[in-house]
């Protein structure tokens, strides 16, 4: 048996993300100063620096970007997970989100495949995680 699964401590940044997935609803910021989504949750809009982020619901879906099989787990609490299928999803808005891919073989993988939100929820720390299996 592994150590416990390590879990995101939710910033008064980032909590608007992590309250979102408790939901099942995906939300990142918005600049409206520069017409773009941001991603990671952050206080000023790149590029502009202006203060004017804002929340916005997306449905999540996009675009495997890349991706790696691990055969050996990345960290002793993910030693019962293995083979664990790291990815790196371009979201349809624009912003890259690093993840886990689920239900899905590792022989089918392919980067460019079309994936969508896959909402997991651990109760018992009150936390959703976003991982990612092929729409």
């Amino acid at each position: 048996m592994s150590p416990a699964r390590p879990l995101p401590e939710p910033t008064p940044v980032s909590a608007p993300f992590w309250d979102g997935l408790r939901e099942h609803v995906l939300r990142i910021q918005y600049s409206p100063s520069s017409g773009r989504y941001v991603f990671y949750p952050r206080l000023l809009a790149p590029g502009t620096l202006a203060d004017d982020l804002e929340w916005r619901e997306i449905d999540g879906a996009g675009t495997l970007y890349t991706f790696t099989v691990a055969e050996r787990a990345t960290a002793p609490f993910f030693a019962d997970e293995v083979p664990q299928l790291l990815a790196v999803v371009e979201w349809d808005v624009g912003p890259r989100f690093s993840t886990e891919l689920v239900d899905v073989d590792p022989v089918d993988i392919k980067v460019g495949m079309r994936v969508r939100p896959v909402f997991c929820d651990y109760p018992d720390a009150g936390v959703t995680l976003l991982r990612y299996a092929p729409a």
